[in-house]
């Protein structure tokens, strides 16, 4: 039986002439930081003192034992590492074991009986990208940093939500495996079911030693508690085994049903006459969990243009998406736990897919783990992101041998339901004036469109692969037509009004975002000491996008009157917008299902704390963001639109993702701004399941067009969407007054609350801000308006001792111009 010892304790890191305690997995940066060496980069403006870490090589060292190699009880000892960042020479005893330049591959190397210093030693990640670019030429790039020269995590080198923090480091599990005859090289499960009978075609790569070559080998395969057996001969170091499973229970992506689990063992052993009698001690086995579905992508054309629909167990699906970036830019301090949490609050959030983007990481399987079981689809990005990519050697023989490492390694996962080529590339070869500067050097294109799907269609057949996001399918159409295909939309925050997202209904939005900063207990914490304001120094530092506070300042100008020398309201207002602008888009477009078929917000996560387009900041708080993604993406969502053209009139849609029909009630009512009704008006809808219905507000119901004074609400079902046919700055809103009540603690000393507030006028949009009562305070709602007389409870965990008038200073909602 394969022995397995991991190998987490006894490193250290070389630096200058000391050699200080390393932890493995980790990396330089957090070495340092935990010997108190360097600043943490994350705090005021530290993130510049650091930069000389990414600029040198740096040292790993370990003693291996002649007892930690022997030959004793086995015949091979393998060292083997599970990530590697990046450009490593390995060495034991002075002897080159070999050397990488991959950060997303695993490496094994053959240490048998050799023993002594292991030293693996990790050259400058941006000397590495010169030595490439000095043999494939420059290429262009949307940002100034080498990343498309070497195979690491793309957004360390910096990006416009990211830090500028280039790692190095063993990054991923390392451990010894000690092996006789044969193990599991490779195991790839394909997995489908028809007819209500799960099949699971096992392949299986075998590895021998010199002296297990001619021994019969067989291989053993399971699913579940005896639901299926087979039993298959090793033909050199090949084995195909065929397992079927009748009346399988289906995984659906969440909301869709359940997520049933089945365990796939295998197990290597030596095949002879006893196998056949009572079974061996397996040389090597393997464990995964696997699910039973179905998963197709139509890009069928239509009258709309050319679709991007996923379909599930023939169900078809619009995408509740968001991307996800990595949690962390140092990714090896992200454990399974963070992963869960993280992935929780997505699903918590009413998402049910998970783009994972292509500047970042092929995520640790605990990532996918925790899908299987939430029902969370994944969009697994190939990991190649604005900018052209050389496709000569050496990067393309690295290109495959990731491409091959990663598609085996995830493919057992049913939460896994498409692959993806890169992010913006086929786009910004059009679009981004790279074809000029290229002179026809190779830019990415026949990884995207050649290598990559070829890779898929052989090792994992089962699931579908799209060339890039954005993609219309073909160069017969822009790669970013929102008629065809994907599309990225992202004018709308660069150079327009939130309300323009209304202007198009595009086939699939797999990215579009707002910014706003993070909570204020995650800036206060992240720059201590400073006055914050817009412009100040650590603000500024933690803006990384290309004039984000003036974006940030526009989008709020066009509504509201921009506030001065108010911090306060400053933040309020843009955490306000980008929420609005979110539902705004998510809104419009799923009221026009099955044309739209999904949205992909940009982006649900943060790898630091910093003003972004995150609904979850660094320090893992919950932006106003997160709730309206809860409210826009549950099942059942009422929604009041404009109408088409300036004197039309609103729309109500009643969107109905859930299972079964929706026999809906919704009182429609036109009130002035004093709160005084003026019409009211029942509509009774039947809403089939997984559909749209949408029917024009009656002619006395509607405010009349620029009407400053009047506005529209529609509520049923504990549901609310309210219509001004102005912006906040043009209606004319009363100062808004209300009661606060802390009515209940609940749990004496817990610093649990419940905050009752009682409207007496309009007020629109208020916001607890509950960790202006204390760091890990969290309160369950976000936005809400409400009318006069209108009670709302909010309940806050993690207040201590929570007063009314603290309540109150934590409360922000619209005032009048």
């Amino acid at each position: 039986m394969k022995e397995v010892a991991p190998l987490t304790e006894g490193w250290k890191l070389r630096h200058r002439e000391n050699l200080l305690p390393a932890q493995v997995p980790g990396c330089v940066h957090t070495d340092l930081l935990t010997a108190g060496l360097i600043p943490d980069p994350f705090l005021g403006v530290n993130e510049p003192d650091v930069a000389w870490i990414g600029q040198r090589d740096w040292t790993y060292l370990r003693d291996l034992s002649a007892t930690e190699t022997a030959e004793a009880e086995h015949e091979r000892t393998d060292l083997v590492f599970d990530g590697l960042d990046t450009a490593a020479t390995i060495t034991l005893d002075g002897r080159e074991l070999g050397r990488t330049r991959n950060m997303h591959r695993r490496y094994r190397f053959d240490v048998t009986g050799h023993h002594g210093r292991l030293a693996v030693k990790f050259a400058s990640a941006y000397d590495e990208a010169a030595s490439v670019r000095a043999l494939t030429g420059e290429r262009p790039n949307v940002y100034p940093e080498p990343f498309q020269y070497i195979r690491k995590m793309a957004c360390g080198f910096g990006w416009d939500w990211g830090p500028t923090l280039v790692t190095a480091g063993i990054w991923r599990p390392v451990r010894l495996e000690r092996w006789s005859t044969a193990r599991l090289a490779d195991v790839r499960p394909l997995v489908t079911v028809h007819g209500g009978t799960g099949r699971v075609e096992v392949r299986v790569e075998v590895e021998r030693t010199v002296r297990g070559t001619a021994r019969p080998l067989a291989v053993r395969a399971t699913v579940g508690d005896g639901l299926a057996e087979a039993r298959g001969v090793v033909e050199g170091t090949h084995a195909v085994l065929t397992l079927e499973v009748p009346g399988v229970a289906l995984w659906w992506p969440r909301g869709y049903g359940d997520q049933p689990l089945y365990d796939l063992d295998i197990a290597l052993v030596e095949a002879g006459p006893e196998s056949e009698e009572r079974p061996l001690d397996p040389l090597d086995t393997w464990h995964r969990r696997i699910g039973f579905r179905t998963v197709q992508l139509d890009r069928s054309a239509d009258r709309h243009g050319t679709g991007f629909t996923l379909v599930v167990n023939g169900e078809r699906v619009f995408a509740r998406g968001v991307n996800w970036i990595p949690d962390d830019v140092f990714p090896s301090r992200i454990t399974p736990e963070r992963y869960r949490t993280r992935l929780r609050q997505t699903a918590d959030a009413g998402v049910d897919l998970v783009r994972i983007w292509g500047g970042g990481i092929y995520e640790d399987d605990a990532f996918y783990d925790a899908c299987d079981e939430l029902g969370l689809m994944v969009w697994q990005d190939f990991l190649f992101a604005c900018a052209a990519y050389p496709e000569e050697q050496p990067l393309r023989g690295e290109v495959e041998a990731e491409a091959r490492d990663n598609v085996v390694r995830l493919m057992p996962h049913p939460s896994l339901v498409l692959w993806n080529g890169n992010n913006e590339n086929l786009w910004g070869f059009c679009d981004w004036d790279w074809e000029p500067e290229l002179r026809g050097d190779s830019w990415g294109g026949g990884y995207y469109l050649d290598l990559l799907p070829r890779i898929v269609a052989e090792l994992d057949p089962t699931r579908p692969y799209a060339a890039g996001s954005p993609w219309s399918g073909s160069w017969d159409h822009h790669p970013n037509d929102p008629a065809h295909g994907t599309h990225h939309s992202w004018e709308v925050w660069n150079r327009r009004d939130y309300t323009e997202y209304r202007d198009s209904v595009p086939r699939f939005v797999s990215e579009f975002g707002w910014q706003a900063p993070p909570a204020m207990a995650t800036l206060r914490r992240a720059l201590p000491g400073e006055r914050l304001a817009p412009d100040s120094p650590g603000m500024l530092h933690h803006q990384k996008a290309e004039d984000g506070n003036g974006k940030l300042n526009r989008g709020v100008a066009r509504h509201f009157v921009l506030p001065e020398d108010d911090f306060d309201r400053w933040h309020y207002l843009t955490q306000l917008v980008q929420a609005r602008a979110i539902a705004t888009g998510i809104e419009h477009w799923r009221s026009h299902w099955p044309v739209c078929a999904g949205t992909v917000v940009w982006q649900i996560n943060d790898c630091w704390p910093v003003s972004s387009w995150a609904a979850i900041d660094g320090d893992g708080r919950l932006k106003p963001l997160y709730h309206e993604l809860r409210r826009v993406y549950a099942d059942r969502l009422l929604t009041l639109q404009p109408g088409d053209g300036d004197d039309a009139l609103p729309v109500l849609a009643l969107v109905n993702q859930s299972a079964e029909p929706w026999q809906a009630r919704v009182t429609l009512r036109r009130l002035r701004a004093d709160g005084t009704e003026v019409a009211e008006h029942l509509v009774d809808a039947t809403v089939a399941a997984r559909s749209v219905h949408r029917r024009t507000v009656p002619q006395d119901l509607a405010p009349a067009p620029r009407s400053t004074k009047e506005f529209l609400v529609a509520d049923g079902e504990e549901l609310r969407s309210v219509h001004f046919s102005v912006t906040d700055r043009e209606f004319a809103y009363p100062v808004p007054h209300y009661d606060v009540a802390v009515e209940s603690r609940v749990g004496p000393g817990t610093g649990n609350v419940e905050v009752v507030v009682t409207a007496h006028t309009l007020v629109r949009d208020l916001l607890l801000q509950a960790d202006r009562l204390g760091p890990d305070a969290v309160c369950d709602t976000g936005l809400r308006t409400l009318l006069p007389g209108e009670q709302l409870r909010l309940r806050v965990t993690g207040a201590a001792e929570a007063g009314a008038n603290a309540v109150r200073a934590a409360l922000f909602c619209v005032e009048p111009a």
